[in-house]
Parts: C-alpha cells; sequence; structure tokens
C-alpha cells in the first residue's frame, strides 16, 4: 500500500486479455481517489511478472486467459510465500467448478463482470483489508458447497450418482440442461435461476460441448440415457 499525504492508496494490478475490458475497469476504479491501477496485463504470465515486479496490493484477474488462466495464476502467487498480493477473480462465470477451484486456489474474492460499481470498490477495499468478498450469488454457491451433505471431499457434487452422471456436469449446468429440456428460453431460465441471459448461454454452451452434442434433440436422447432428468 502506497501512502499519499494522509491518504492511503490500494495499488492494483488487472489481468484480462480484453483491452476494452481493462480500460473501462481502470476508468471505473480510477474515479476513487484511493484507489491506483499501477499496471495491466493480457494473461497469467505477465500477471506473476507484473506481480514480481511491482508488488500490487491487489490483483484482479479474468479467469479464461491465454498462456495461463486466473485460477492456476491465483494458486502460483499464493504458494509463493514472499508474495503479499491478494486477488480477487472479476469473470462473466458463475458455475459452481469455477468459483470452488478459485477459492481453493486462494482467491480472496469472486466477482461477476456485470458487478455494479459500488459493490467492486467495497469488495476491493475488503479484501485489502483482510476479509474476502463474494457477490451474492457467488456466497450462496459457497455456502450450498459447505454445508449439502451431497458433497465429495474433491469438492465436486454427488447430488447424482457418478454412473448417471459421466460428463461431470455442475449443479447449475444440471439445472440448466432440465430446464432447456422442459422448453424454457434462455432468457425465461435467466429469470428463473436470477442469472443474466449471457451466464445462461454460458452453461448451455458447457454442457452441450461436455456432452458432445449439437443439437435439442441429441441433447434430450443423450441426457434421458443416461438418466439426467
Amino acid at each position: 500500500m502506497q501512502e499519499s499525504g494522509l491518504q492511503q492508496t490500494i495499488s492494483i494490478v488487472l489481468a484480462d486479455d480484453h483491452s476494452l475490458v481493462r480500460d473501462g475497469i481502470r476508468a471505473l476504479l480510477e474515479e476513487e481517489p484511493d484507489l491506483d491501477v499501477i499496471g495491466e496485463v493480457s494473461n497469467g504470465l505477465e500477471a506473476l511478472k507484473m506481480v514480481e515486479n511491482k508488488s500490487p496490493d491487489i490483483l484482479i484477474i479474468d479467469i479464461r486467459m491465454p498462456e495461463l488462466g486466473g485460477i492456476e495464476t491465483v494458486e502460483r502467487l499464493n504458494k509463493n510465500p514472499n508474495v503479499k498480493t491478494k486477488c480477487i477473480i472479476l469473470s462473466m462465470h458463475d458455475s459452481e467448478e469455477y468459483i470452488l477451484k478459485s477459492v481453493q486456489a486462494g482467491a480472496s474474492g469472486y466477482l461477476l463482470k456485470d458487478t455494479g460499481k459500488t459493490e467492486f470498490v467495497k469488495a476491493i477495499h475488503m479484501v485489502q483489508e483482510g476479509g474476502k468478498y463474494f457477490s451474492g450469488d457467488i456466497s450462496n454457491v459457497l455456502v450450498n458447497n459447505l454445508f449439502s451433505p451431497d458433497k465429495s471431499v474433491n469438492g465436486k457434487t454427488a447430488s447424482r450418482e457418478d454412473k448417471n452422471n459421466p460428463f461431470d456436469l455442475t449443479n447449475k449446468e444440471l439445472q440448466v440442461l432440465e430446464l432447456v429440456l422442459a422448453g424454457y428460453t434462455n432468457k425465461e431460465i435467466s429469470e428463473k435461476l436470477q442469472n443474466s441471459k449471457r451466464t445462461i448461454e454460458t452453461h448451455r454452451f458447457n454442457l452441450m460441448k461436455k456432452m458432445e452434442v449439437k443439437n435439442l434433440i441429441d441433447l434430450s436422447k443423450k441426457a434421458h440415457k443416461y438418466k439426467l432428468v
């Protein structure tokens, strides 16, 4: 943390492979007098070097990037006892798998990219003060995972028999699958699950990719064959 007069400034590095996203985040954060973006990088390897060279207070990092992803980067930083930088994941993905892996890697916070400025700034301050910050939906995933009797020791869901879930679908993907096959549109599913339409589209893409199907008919056949619904 740098000191300017009587005001302490929180130094921040941004890691995202889209320059427009970084520009937007920088503009938003630098409206705050105590937040200072001291560097930007476009992948995890660059983030490791930047943290080593500049020792920022906070690293705000995306999950999916070239060279080295956000979760792997956070994990490497947290294994280094000389690194004091705290990490906040900023992602468009609210999948249970990403959230749990981020926490296990040592992230101090997890925010979605549609988070408002007030919550974003609040999260940065809370993490800087030594706390953890996970936005509403993310907190629910963590609470459900911690207290559900159906969780296995490796963090994966065991709410359905493994033999009936050979595609390793997350709970959220199973929910989306069930609603898709019930005939709901992405917009209707987003309203039911209280997620953005873009997030539902991502879940839908991921489950179809995992199940290796390209259309709704094949999705339905495979889901029923393996008794996923």
